[in-house]
């Protein structure tokens, strides 16, 4: 049988289809504080039940879990990023090594 996991989806306040997925019940203060600033003020979007099979818009079950389960969070971003949001990706990869 598949391991479901319950995942919360908030949307930037700052930066237009960027999304964060974590834990449901996750505290927002023990996430990167790089992420929570570049961020903003999440707003829940909706919250989803996850495996690995599941398949989104742009990107697997699979992708979302071993992203949570190694830093804790998984970023989506647009596909085309503006200067702020590449500068935002690159502090966060340096920080993850």
């Amino acid at each position: 049988m598949t391991e479901k996991h319950f995942i919360s989806v908030f949307r930037s306040s700052k930066s237009s289809e960027t999304y964060v997925y974590v834990r449901r019940g996750q505290v927002w203060t023990e996430l990167p504080e790089t992420l929570r600033t570049v961020f903003g003020k999440p707003v829940h979007a909706m919250d989803l039940i996850m495996t690995t099979e599941r398949k989104l818009a742009r990107l697997t079950g699979q992708q979302v879990l071993e992203a949570i389960a190694d830093k804790g969070f998984f970023l989506q971003m647009p596909d085309k990023l503006d200067g702020h949001l590449v500068e935002f990706g690159q502090k966060l990869r340096a920080q993850s090594e």
